[in-house]
């Protein structure tokens, strides 16, 4: 079980390096989402538009997800709950956790680089000042609830499957799997949960992109309610719009983000 401070550099180092090597896929997914379409939300053009903001977001984001995670992990473990049948049920509380924690320093910065993709603003600063003005703190914060709704069912499913495959993996060679082959297990893991959620992922995102009207109002505001307009409006299958790039993207990041991990814990060990 690695110590916090290795988890907390781990973390830190694997969401750094994901977010920026793969960027570019994620405004696609973006742009894909997006109300607008793909080209009129800025189409191949400005590409790394948003990835200040990621970069801001997403080493503290990551160490704090996994420092809870492996924390969290280890107090469940060691629990009464703990009864060596459960392990799915461990990674899942733990990861949620994680989740929920990584999320208060993650959605800030998520509903800054999205407007910053689809052509909203142009600069970190210039988009906190307009959503503040607008909506106050509160609006950084727009789509937390969707955010975490989207998170728990993801890492529910990723984090035991992960588990899992790591401790099939080594049971089959007779000693821990080494950072590549862990990182195969959280591609496929990665890529199976990016699947499932992609309906929860488009709803978010369009709570995130959607401004005020002149009447004040928004066309997203409630999860509920955006389900029912979307499906409504655009029929069920907009629900899975940008699924190709959200797996692929979460795929090669889940062997990076989760390899990278297993490696500097390795190193510091």
């Amino acid at each position: 079980m690695p110590s916090f401070n290795a988890a907390l550099a781990a973390g830190a180092v694997a969401g750094m390096t994901v977010d920026i090597v793969l960027f570019p896929l994620d405004t696609v997914k973006t742009r894909l989402q997006s109300k607008e379409g793909f080209r009129a939300a800025g189409g191949f053009r400005g590409i790394y538009s948003g990835l200040s903001s990621a970069a801001i977001g997403s080493a503290p984001g990551a160490a704090a997800f996994f420092s809870v995670y492996e924390l969290l992990k280890k107090k469940l473990g060691n629990s009464s709950i703990s009864t060596g049948k459960n392990d799915a049920l461990i990674h899942m509380m733990a990861a949620s956790g994680g989740e929920v924690t990584a999320c208060l320093i993650r959605v800030p910065t998520e509903v800054v680089k999205q407007r910053m993709q689809t052509g909203q603003y142009n600069s970190v600063s210039t988009a906190l000042t307009s959503i503040v003005q607008s909506d106050g703190v509160r609006g950084i914060y727009r789509g937390f609830a969707m955010t975490v709704f989207r998170e728990i069912p993801f890492c529910c499913v990723q984090f035991p499957l992960f588990e899992y495959m790591k401790k099939s993996w080594a049971l089959r060679k007779g000693s821990a799997p080494e950072p590549w082959e862990a990182g195969l297990c959280g591609s496929v893991a990665g890529g199976f949960a990016a699947a499932v959620t992609t309906p929860l992922d488009v709803v978010k995102t369009r709570i995130m992109l959607s401004a005020k009207s002149l009447a004040g109002e928004r066309e997203y505001n409630s999860i509920p309610g955006s389900f029912r307009k979307i499906v409504a409006e655009e029929g069920f299958g907009a629900l899975f719009k940008g699924i190709g790039p959200r797996v692929t993207w979460i795929s090669i990041g889940g062997a990076v983000f989760l390899g990278s991990y297993e490696f500097v814990i390795k190193m510091v060990k």
